[in-house]
């Protein structure tokens, strides 16, 4: 080769240790689809909280509950098995697109056999079940689009600002939710027809997301091998990569524990608030609505938070700082003998929330690699989808024969025994430190190493 001199030749090591170019308007991306994902999420907070405040009201039972977390997790669970390989290999954009207008169709579908006069209870749980599907794809790819539209220096701050927003949308949801609710069953006497207002809203809350989102240009990502390979060979890619990384693993683990002892038996603070400050069906409503308010609250503060004062903060100091919190604002819901006392507690709860979920997810962001994201995020996805609803298959009907009260305290204490054990095993010190030096490291190429040499020091 000639004319090209040695001052022309590009160093492969200056190219690998130089930090990767920002996204091309990436500041205008992400606030366009953050707003577009709030104007959905919005939309379907509304249908979650009155969906279940019904079933609460309507049933006051924990099997109804058990119920309500099976149909309403588990097929977001099987989905996400195919989800977080479709997120790898297609325009993750695309899938978001589909799987909100999926969600909106079955929503419309359910109002309008509503609006017939059918409203039989296993109708609510079946279109529960399509919108949990949808999640289950709509999860990983909207997990693992926000680091390919965001620099990785501003990724925990982008995700705490996130939450914020999130929590100030469940702040909004919950108060819009109550007067709705409250409107409707006022006028049609309190049947499963009063959810149908919510169910239209929720329609056009995603016809707005799915707009916004339309405006976003998004690339499929570039896979690191050009070799092809089917989707069943992607999975099981996906299943070694988390099986021999030691820090995602365990992880997973972490996020099972507070699954099954804290978010399950939260899930039952609604009806043992209505069973324990009884106040009539009306008044029922109201608190069930300050309840969610005082949890979003929370979560909003603990969001900004995050972003603000702790985005510097040890990633995993926070993971697992948060977890024992939990644990011991479990015990506090369960003591609480006011109702004050209970709504106080529940806010607390909302505040730790995002010192566990934002360093949770940035952590997976900065160190699994962008090809391999969405499978990982399809895994959380199923962890989540499958914990909570194994912790409320033993809570759920426990919640029928033993107070609940006492259930709350139990989960606390176990809360505390089982995060130190995974904290201070061997295991779990490994996957520690090996999180720790990927995060910490300057760029992407130094991170992989990392993560590369705790794979192959695990046994890959």
């Amino acid at each position: 080769m000639t004319g090209v001199g040695p001052e022309d030749r590009a160093d492969p090591q200056d190219e690998a240790s130089a930090p990767p170019a920002d996204p091309a308007h990436w500041l205008r991306n992400t606030i366009l689809f953050l707003s577009g994902q709030t104007v959905s999420l919005f939309g379907s907070m509304l249908v979650q909280y009155a969906v279940f405040w019904y079933l609460t009201i309507e049933y006051r039972s924990g099997v109804y509950m058990m119920l309500a977390a099976l149909f309403g997790f588990l097929p977001q669970a099987v989905v996400s098995i195919f989800g977080g390989v479709w997120a790898d290999r297609h325009n993750r954009k695309y899938l978001i697109i589909g799987a909100d207008a999926a969600i909106a169709l079955s929503t419309l579908a359910l109002a309008l056999i509503m609006m017939t006069g059918f409203d039989a209870v296993w109708l609510l749980f079946a279109v529960m079940a399509i919108r949990s599907a949808g999640a289950g794809i709509q999860m990983p790819a909207v997990s693992a689009l926000i680091p390919q539209i965001v620099p990785t220096r501003n990724l925990i701050r982008v995700n705490g600002v996130n939450g914020s927003i999130q929590s100030a949308m469940a702040l909004l949801a919950p108060a819009a939710a109550g007067a709705i609710y409250a409107w409707s069953a006022a006028a049609s006497g309190g049947t499963a027809a009063s959810l149908v207002p919510i169910f239209f809203i929720d329609v056009v809350t995603a016809i707005l997301g799915i707009g916004i989102l339309a405006f976003i240009p998004v690339r499929a990502v570039r896979r690191a091998s050009d070799v092809e390979t089917g989707y069943f060979a992607d999975l099981v890619d996906g299943v070694r990569y988390i099986v021999h990384h030691a820090f995602v693993r365990w992880l997973l683990i972490v996020f099972a524990i507070i699954f099954v002892l804290t978010v399950a038996p939260s899930n039952l603070t609604p009806l043992m608030l209505v069973r324990s400050f009884p106040a009539g069906e009306a008044q029922d409503v109201v608190n069930l609505a300050v309840l969610e308010i005082a949890f979003s609250v929370g979560m909003m503060l603990g969001g900004i938070l995050v972003a603000s004062l702790f985005a510097k903060r040890s990633r995993i100091g926070l993971i697992v700082v948060s977890s024992l919190v939990f644990g011991a604002l479990s015990i506090g819901l369960g003591l609480s003998t006011s109702i004050w006392m209970f709504f106080g507690f529940m806010f607390l709860v909302g505040l730790a929330v995002p010192f566990f979920s934002t360093p949770s997810m940035t952590l997976l962001q900065e160190t699994v690699e962008p090809e391999r994201q969405g499978r990982v995020f399809g895994f959380v996805g199923i962890v989540m989808a499958v914990a909570m609803p194994f912790g409320m298959v033993v809570f759920g009907p426990l919640a029928d024969v033993v107070p609940i009260e006492l259930l709350l305290i139990a989960a606390g204490i176990l809360t505390f025994v089982v995060i130190g054990l995974a904290v201070w095993l061997p295991a779990g010190q490994r996957a520690i430190a090996a999180a720790r030096q990927a995060s910490q490291a300057a760029d992407p190429v130094a991170r992989a190493a990392v993560v590369e040499k705790a794979m192959h020091e695990d046994g890959a």
